[in-house]
């Protein structure tokens, strides 16, 4: 057996990474930063004295493919959330809170509980949203649920920007659906929040680092590949900042690094071009997680703030596909922001406290139909090179989920075909 060459360490490399070495494949890892986790890490802030995750990131008891990979790195129980799935919402146009409390069964019978949906919603307004399965290629959220009153600008809109990372008037319809079918469709003992009970890096990363060196992985941090040597059929070798690296008849490469790389190392590849970006806020202040509800987390309407997560001693907000806010100044943003925050957590005239704004001006690709359809497979014409990312056609948008299956299924390629 050859050896797997594997660059970029991300959640889709790592996730590669894991199922390789599982398999008894030895691996050698590439990463141009000077830590693995991409955009799914923790790092030490001075600003703020304390640790904080690099963007919010919500997992689901249903997310198959993350829990099965945390189990392989042995950090099955570093995950946290409640017994129920529960999710808070308040509208901050008129202060109106709710609670959508899903049954634990397949059969959505929440829909028909007055105090377990939307307020001014029936449960015909639900059913509604079986209209998705049905959309055309080219239809867009908007265009099959906005004329579904409250309960579309109440919790299908927030949740199709939250899920998709791009505005419903230009959101697929149909990976929509898809994530519906996963989540809603399976009932709520499959849409359980789950939260690292310390940090990102501490759950999805730097276990699997541990994992994979015990088996033996060589991992190069700080290491840029520059080009790829392709021959007709087959990648000959890698070029790296500081040496080339040939490669062997049974040696193979999974390529898991961002779509903007990927674009520029594979010649004539068909990829996204067009982005959404993410902003994060980071505020050190203490709060009590029932604040935000059952599960710490709350949906905001109304706002520029749409996603509040309470942690220990630091607020963090998400405005999802915030490609209108992201040139604003940072200060500003942080004002507005904490506006919204001290409205939805009740803190009357709190002062604003210390805080970090994180801009992601290219954090996932646009899920509109147009960029779906430029989404890749993971294999390629070259026989032992295979793509590995949330950028790639891995049936679900830029997600941790997405990006552990989009490695995962690398790996069972490298398997049969290296």
């Amino acid at each position: 057996m050859g050896v797997v060459h594997i660059v970029g360490a991300g959640m889709a490399g790592l996730a590669a990474a894991v199922a390789l070495a599982a398999a008894g494949r030895k691996i050698v890892l590439y990463e141009a930063g000077p830590a693995a986790g991409g955009r799914c890490r923790s790092y030490d802030d001075q600003l703020l004295e304390c640790r904080i995750d690099n963007g919010n990131h919500l997992l689901l008891s249903g997310n198959d493919a993350v829990l099965s990979y945390l189990a392989a790195i042995g950090a099955a129980d570093s995950l946290t959330g409640p017994a129920r799935a529960r999710f808070s919402f308040v509208d901050l146009a008129d202060q109106a809170r709710w609670t959508v409390a899903l049954s634990p069964g397949r059969l959505p019978l929440w829909v028909f509980e007055g105090r377990a949906r939307v307020p001014a919603t029936t449960a015909f307004d639900y059913l509604r949203a079986l209209a998705l399965a049905w959309s055309g290629p080219d239809a867009t959220v908007a265009d099959i649920l906005s004329g579904h009153g409250a309960v579309y600008r109440r919790l299908w809109q927030p949740f199709a920007v939250a899920a998709l990372n791009t505005e419903a008037e230009r959101a697929s319809a149909r990976l929509l659906w898809r994530v519906m079918g996963e989540t809603f469709g399976r009932g709520g003992a499959a849409c359980r929040p789950l939260v690292p009970r310390v940090g990102l890096s501490e759950s999805l990363v730097d276990p699997a680092i541990g994992h994979l060196a015990r088996h033996g992985m060589a991992a190069n941090f700080g290491v840029r590949l520059r080009r790829m040597a392709l021959g007709d059929q087959r990648v000959d070798a890698l070029e790296l900042a500081d040496r080339t690296v040939a490669l062997g008849p049974d040696d193979g490469v999974v390529l898991a690094v961002p779509v903007p790389v990927a674009s520029d190392l594979v010649p004539d590849l068909i990829a996204p071009t067009e982005f959404r970006s993410i902003i994060n806020a980071h505020y050190r202040v203490a709060v009590a997680p029932e604040q935000a509800g059952e599960a710490g987390i709350l949906g905001v309407l109304g706002g520029l703030a749409e996603w509040i997560f309470i942690k220990k001693d630091v607020v963090s907000v998400t405005v999802s596909a915030a490609d209108r806010h992201i040139d604003r100044p940072a200060k500003d943003l942080a004002a507005l922001i904490w506006q919204d925050v001290t409205q939805a957590l009740r803190l009357g005239d709190r002062p604003m406290p210390v805080q970090r704004i994180v801009k992601e001006r290219r954090a996932t690709f646009a899920a509109t139909p147009e960029q779906l359809r430029r989404r890749p497979p993971a294999a390629t014409r070259w026989r032992n090179l295979l793509l590995a990312g949330d950028w790639t056609d891995c049936g679900l948008p830029s997600t941790i989920e997405g990006a552990v299956r989009s490695g995962q299924r690398a790996a069972q390629l490298a398997l049969t075909a290296m």
